[in-house]
């Protein structure tokens, strides 16, 4: 595979109604630390907590020490891209984690590795459908419960999850400005900038 090719890949948000997904090309050989900005700006969340990129046995996660699902540290994702992921386990999916309190769940699926378009920047948004919980809402049981509690008045939560929320939240609605915005951002970041002359 070229190191300069582009991955789509389709990002479902486990074990929650309405459905939450997102589909975005990334350059090949994004790192993993940058991956994680990505799905994060595209999501929605706000990079808040710990998380975690997982191939069955093998994790890929921040610096940091002293922590890990199944009492195994992580690898530094740092030091691994998206084509060293796919090359060296020849996965076709992998999991994305956040916020292991909550334990939110992502199902990252590649679906097809091409060419980048040269008008193009990237990472970028394809489709998306769906809107990302809010934080600390508990994962996908206290996610459901904040559902049903905010469009029913009678709901014994009603008026302490509406407060604690603060606005309006409708499910289906998607900040697609936002992310856009977002993304651009990361993609001026790391966007590959021509050497200098020097003196």
């Amino acid at each position: 595979m070229s190191t300069d090719a582009i991955v789509r890949l389709k990002v479902t948000l486990d074990d929650v109604k309405p459905a939450v997904m997102r589909r975005l090309e990334v350059p090949l050989d994004l790192r993993l630390d940058r991956l994680h900005l990505v799905l994060q700006a595209t999501i929605g969340w706000t990079n808040s907590h710990l998380w975690e990129i997982r191939v069955r046995d093998i994790g890929w996660g921040p610096p940091q020490s002293g922590w890990g699902l199944g009492g195994d540290l992580p690898l530094k994702a740092s030091k691994a891209s998206l084509l060293e992921l796919i090359e060296d386990t020849g996965a076709k999916t992998f999991k994305y984690l956040y916020d292991f309190g909550d334990g939110w769940e992502h199902t990252v699926k590649i679906e097809r590795v091409g060419d980048p378009a040269p008008s193009l920047a990237y990472p970028r948004l394809i489709d998306a459908q769906g809107r990302c919980p809010p934080e600390d809402v508990g994962g996908p049981w206290g996610y459901a419960e904040f559902l049903e509690a905010i469009i029913d008045p009678g709901h014994e939560r009603h008026a302490e999850l509406t407060e604690w929320y603060g606005a309006t939240f409708d499910p289906r609605s998607i900040e697609r400005d936002a992310i856009d915005s977002e993304l651009a951002k990361l993609a001026r970041r790391w966007s590959r900038k021509p050497a200098g002359r020097r003196s």
